[in-house]
């Protein structure tokens, strides 16, 4: 196998391996995973807003989420670590269900989609983008797009500060697509940094030169 197929398939995994998690570790608040391989196995990094329900207890539910790994994937020697994300509100992915949780109970997209843009604005965010695509009132299928503040498209710093959450939500018209973009105040680089000299640095003063006297130069001529 080429290393162009080796890696697509690599992806191609992980990115089933993260829809399962994302659909198993719904209700804990899921907002997205890592991978490490290893010689011994696999090390998977989930993070989630509600650790407790993942973990079980003693450790019930990180068994059962190995054995389901185990059996459905193929992997052998699974280890997984559990990591509690502190600012859900940043969180692409997890901004990105909650919409979805609001338009399964009956909110209407609108409504739903202005009230990520508010929670996430006021949890320090430079900018946010939503985008809902599929059939929102009719039969015929179009998206509507929500911005509010600066969220860079290209160059980059677009690739350094903007992250992106992917869902989908199944409604009585039809699948529909939900797509958040989060830029993030935080890793914003600076423009200017100012650095703070601690050393004093001393100029030596030059030496006098003695006048001339009647004329005469001053290198000791008459």
């Amino acid at each position: 196998m080429s290393a162009v197929k080796n890696v697509m398939k690599n992806n191609y995994h992980n990115m089933e391996i993260n829809e399962f998690l994302s659909k198993e570790l719904k209700d804990a608040g899921f907002g997205g995973m890592e991978i490490q391989k290893n010689p011994v196995g696999a090390k998977i990094t989930v993070y989630v807003t509600r650790p407790g329900l993942v973990i079980g207890r003693k450790g019930s539910g990180i068994k059962d989420l190995m054995s389901k790994l185990e059996t459905r994937f193929g992997m052998q020697n699974p280890q997984i670590s559990v990591l509690e994300i502190t600012n859900p509100e940043l969180n692409p992915q997890i901004m990105c269900n909650r919409i979805a949780q609001l338009i399964e109970r009956g909110t209407a997209f609108r409504r739903a989609s202005m009230w990520s843009l508010n929670t996430i604005m006021n949890a320090g965010a430079l900018g946010v983008e939503v985008t809902i695509s599929g059939k929102l009132r009719t039969e015929r299928a179009h998206f509507e797009k929500h911005t509010i503040g600066v969220v860079p498209k290209s160059g980059d710093v677009a690739g350094h500060i903007v992250r992106t959450g992917i869902t989908h939500v199944l409604t009585k018209m039809g699948l529909m697509g939900i797509q958040l973009r989060i830029a993030s105040k935080a890793d914003l680089p600076q423009e200017f940094q100012f650095v703070e000299n601690v050393t004093p640095q001393t100029t030596a003063a030059p030496e006098p030169v003695a006048p001339a006297v009647n004329g005469a130069e001053t290198n000791g001529q008459a």
